[in-house]
């Protein structure tokens, strides 16, 4: 019997042999002393006796039995030779008693090398074995700027806590992400208990991925695994069956299918890239719609209670209007929790809404949920730079209109010191405190911008900034209707105390909504044309009238004459707020003279220009609201700090 088996592997030895000639690859097993005799080891570790993935298993640690064995690990030699004997013989005691004595492997960039062993880890290969015991040495290279370098540095950090051995990521930052979805701090070292679980659960989503939908994955188990977590979170996978996980990768590989592509973003930055002058003459206003939209809004909050909240609703009342009669609209409020959100998407789908606006970045992951169990129904999130196929995202680009009110600011003030307020580092907001900065130099270029932010614990941002004695101040952007005030937009502070608010941006949700309704009437949205393979992200600014600036009657003439100029240049498209030289705070050169910054170097901007006093937050110092968007959005200067 099993010299019929030997027979069996050294045909699948064959196989792979001839493979690998075709494919122009080296036919037989890498040898690790070959590797090494140009690469440089800067330490090296004894790890002990362990359990190792066969799949992470490829070469030999010497050259003298490379020849006998296929890339594959299966052998070649013929069948009466005595390593056929032999081979044959430790498949019987495998089959009969199981192998027990260990292997001797050495591990270099998370794969392993064979010093004694070979023939072993073929038959246990060939019977499809998952893993097998080994004492292991490991073999860490001098670090380099090669990217499988900088991955296998990051696999080292994460093994340190994990003593995992089975993830192998191929995209950078990817083992601090999965730490994050987990819910684990950086250093925190797992239990037993805790490894035992998480070899469960990823045991059994690689059964299921090898059974969903028909193919392979080009990217990696953890690549998929970590989109998986990603969408469903780790809680969830945990208590899945291999049959539930199966179920759940045929209807989200669309996703997956969109990470092997490198999770791209079709940025839209214009209403006018998506056949806007065609929408027109189909779509004029008042017209009837080719489709009956029933939409729902889903807000964490109240109008009565939240400034953001209160600018969407006007959206939805603005649709009402714009398409009376033809457009049925519904809200469901105070939707703070993931099950909470999810929950009023099935009753918005249960209502008969083809059409889903969920208004807060916390809300993308249930809302890509609902997206994969109602394909038929059109989901979009309000939030930017987010990579899913299944819904799509939409942001406006308010760094335009921060960079307007720089400029009033610098105009009016008499002073170089200018106050500025943000919330939290977040994809977007440097942007915004950075516009600020450069529009009022643009003005006054000794200008400095004090920067505080409203969402670190025990600090009041506003009472620090009246303790620097500042007058001009850059507050938030939206009024909350239950607590009006006047510390909003611009606005000067009166020698008696009292504010006089100056200018203000605006988002005008409700042209927004209108423009995505009719496109998608119009049948020029890419939901189907770049399911799977582009996320969509609507990111549009002041060419498409989304956003603005209300300037107050007692700004002097001049100042509004500038500022309508500077208004048409931008939305024109004739200049740009981050055209260079820009400069850091450490002076570094982040775009150049002649240069301008792209859309992804703008929304994910982690530095503050070299006129800005103040710093970023770490992760610890925000409020707990805060680190929930942090974790979901934020920009990489804090991403060591949030995990």
């Amino acid at each position: 019997m099993a010299v019929k088996d030997y027979a069996a592997a050294q045909k699948q030895g064959r196989k792979g042999y001839q493979s690998a000639l075709t494919r122009g690859q080296y036919p037989y097993l890498p040898v690790l002393d070959d590797i090494l005799s140009y690469t440089e080891v800067a330490q090296t570790v004894s790890l002990g006796l362990m359990d190792i993935p066969l799949a992470r298993v490829v070469g030999t640690k010497t050259a003298g039995r490379t020849n006998a064995f296929a890339n594959n690990f299966m052998p070649l030699l013929p069948e009466k030779s005595e390593f056929g004997a032999k081979w044959a013989s430790l498949y019987d005691h495998q089959i009969n008693e199981g192998i027990r004595d260990p292997i001797v492997v050495y591990e270099f960039m998370n794969r392993f090398y064979v010093q004694e062993g070979n023939k072993r880890v073929s038959v246990m290969k060939f019977l499809g074995a998952y893993s097998i015991a080994a004492n292991v040495t490991r073999l860490v290279p001098r670090r380099t700027d090669e990217k499988e370098n900088r991955l296998y540095y990051e696999f080292l950090e994460f093994y340190q806590v994990s003593r995992n051995y089975d993830i192998w990521f191929t995209r950078e930052g990817s083992y601090r992400k999965l730490l994050k979805l987990m819910g684990k701090k950086t250093g925190e070292v797992w239990t037993d208990e805790e490894r035992k679980a998480f070899s469960s659960v990823y045991d059994r989503f690689s059964s299921a991925l090898k059974t969903a939908h028909g193919e392979k994955p080009v990217i990696s188990v953890s690549d998929v695994f970590l989109v998986y977590v990603e969408i469903y979170g780790y809680e969830q996978a945990a208590k899945e069956t291999e049959h539930e996980m199966h179920r759940a990768l045929q209807k989200m590989w669309e996703e997956v299918r969109l990470a092997e592509k490198g999770s791209q973003i079709a940025l839209v930055q214009n209403p006018e890239s998506e056949k806007s002058s065609l929408l027109n003459r189909l779509l004029p206003a008042g017209t009837a719609l080719p489709e009956t939209f029933k939409a729902a809004f889903v807000y964490s909050k109240t109008p009565q209670t939240s400034g953001w909240t209160y600018a969407h609703e006007l959206g939805r009342l603005h649709l009402e209007q714009a398409f009376a009669g033809k457009v049925e609209t519904m809200a469901f409020e105070n939707a703070n929790t993931e099950a909470e959100v999810e929950n009023a998407i099935e009753l918005a789908v249960a209502a008969g809404c083809n059409l889903i606006f969920t208004i807060a970045i916390q809300m993308v992951n249930p809302s890509v949920r609902a997206a994969i169990r109602h394909p038929k129904v059109r989901i979009f999130n309000c939030s930017v730079r987010m990579s899913y196929s299944s819904v799509h995202t939409y942001y406006a680009r308010m760094y335009e209109s921060k960079f307007l009110i720089g400029a009033i600011a610098a105009a009016m003030s008499r002073t170089e010191r200018l106050g500025y307020v943000a919330d939290y580092p977040i994809y977007g907001e440097m942007a915004n405190i950075n516009a600020f900065a450069l529009g009022a130099r643009m003005i006054n270029p000794y200008v400095q911008i004090y920067l505080e932010w409203s969402k670190i614990r025990g600090q009041s941002a506003r009472e620090r900034l009246r303790q620097e004695g500042l007058v001009f101040i850059s507050d938030h952007d939206m009024i909350t209707p239950r607590e009006a005030s006047r510390e909003y937009g611009l606005y000067r502070s009166r020698e008696d105390g009292s504010l006089e608010n100056l200018a203000t941006p605006i988002w005008d949700w409700g042209k927004f909504y209108e423009r995505i309704i009719r496109n998608l009437c119009s049948g020029s949205s890419e939901t189907n044309v770049q399911k799977g393979k582009k996320a969509v992200n609507y990111w549009w600014g002041l060419s498409a009238d989304v956003i603005d600036v209300i300037c107050s009657q007692s700004m002097p003439a001049e100042t509004r004459r500038l500022i309508e100029f500077l208004k048409r240049s931008v939305r024109a498209g004739t200049f740009q707020p981050f055209d260079g030289p820009i400069r850091s705070q450490d002076g570094t050169i982040c775009c150049a003279e002649g240069e301008t910054l792209q859309p992804d170097a703008i929304i994910t901007m982690d530095w503050l220009a070299e006129n800005v006093t103040g710093r970023i937050p770490t992760f610890e110092q925000l409020t707990e609201e805060a680190q929930a968007l942090v974790r979901l959005q934020g920009i990489k200067a804090n991403e060591a700090d949030g995990n």
